[in-house]
């Protein structure tokens, strides 16, 4: 795939083996944030939520948290806030600091995602590479990021990645192959070879909470976010990040599992939506590419439900439930 927007850089790819030779950080509770987009009441939210820990958590922002920030000040306040913490790049990040636009915005899409979408991401990756040129030093911060990070939570070994084990672009944890059969042997190597119990990412906009047989009594679980800074499902204007801890979350959850040990949950961040929508319309007026492919999903949320997140499509076939249409990401 090499048109600008599908292409996937040979320098995205890390692999599973490099996950494993990761050294791991030993935190009691992790907060895995991926999908920001730059917006600032939801980076508020999660900030209030860990102070309001009995133990401040580790936050990993696992990329994509620039997007839709190209206001100069919003930029670099994003950039300042959030690499006061662990992060890693996304393929925005990784495609601010490339001297050309050859990837276009990175995000690797796949073909049943329309080339009107494909072509106003790279639009809107352009106009955040003009703000990020003005801002030299923030930008070589961004380029000096990692693309993956391991962590350990109780006796959980924990992958953080942007896309999936493979690629930092890469669309494998999405919710649709997660829910694909013959994705069973891919995943068993890869959590195999990278020696993990979890894998904490996001990148793909819709959020999934997975585990599967690795066979030998052992389970392993993906837990995408889909966005921090956008609606995830229909009718529900709040993001969602990723809680893994020793003990349960004081906050309220989509859904909490053990894992290891460890408790993983997909965490509400209640962000106020109509501050967030006047900050982006500020930047993005009606006609702009980002309005176009992204207002409807802010204002009303994705044709997505909180069961398609939690239960494979089988279990959701049987209990006849019906998927919408893939919204935009």
């Amino acid at each position: 795939m090499s048109a600008a927007g599908r292409a996937c850089p040979l320098r995205y790819r890390y692999g599973p083996a490099a996950i494993a030779a990761a050294t791991p950080r030993e935190v009691p509770a992790l907060y895995v944030v991926g999908g920001l987009y730059g917006n600032r009441p939801a980076l508020d939210a999660i900030e209030a939520m860990a102070r309001a820990e009995a133990a401040a958590p580790t936050l990993c922002f696992n990329g994509d948290f620039h997007w839709f920030d190209i206001d100069d000040a919003a930029f670099a306040e994003i950039d300042a806030r959030v690499l006061a913490h662990d992060a890693l790049q996304g393929n925005v990040e990784a495609e601010l600091v490339m001297p050309t636009d050859e990837a276009g915005c990175g995000c690797a899409y796949p073909e049943h995602v329309d080339a009107a979408t494909v072509d106003r991401s790279n639009r809107i990756h352009a106009r955040l590479k003009a703000t990020a040129a003005r801002h030299p030093v923030l930008s070589a911060r961004l380029a000096a990021l990692p693309m993956m990070a391991r962590y350990h939570v109780a006796d959980c070994h924990v992958g953080v990645v942007h896309g999936d084990a493979e690629s930092l672009a890469g669309w494998r944890f999405d919710v649709q192959a997660l829910d694909d059969p013959a994705s069973q042997p891919w995943l068993q190597s890869v959590f195999a070879t990278a020696a993990v119990d979890l894998f904490a990412s996001t990148h793909t906009c819709l959020p999934a909470l997975r585990g599967f047989d690795l066979g030998a009594g052992r389970e392993g679980w993906v837990a995408n976010n889909g966005a921090a800074g956008m609606p995830n499902f229909a009718g529900e204007l709040a993001g969602l990040c990723t809680r893994i801890a020793t003990q349960p979350s004081p906050h309220p959850v989509l859904k909490e599992v053990r894992v290891a040990g460890a408790f993983v949950a997909l965490l509400p961040v209640p962000y106020p939506p109509r501050r967030w929508q006047d900050e982006f319309l500020r930047q993005w007026p009606p006609g702009s590419p980002a309005w176009q492919s992204y207002f409807e999903r802010i204002t009303q949320g994705p044709a997505f439900s909180r069961a398609q997140a939690l239960q494979p499509r089988a279990a959701m076939r049987a209990n006849a439930t019906v998927s919408g249409p893939r919204p935009r990401s």
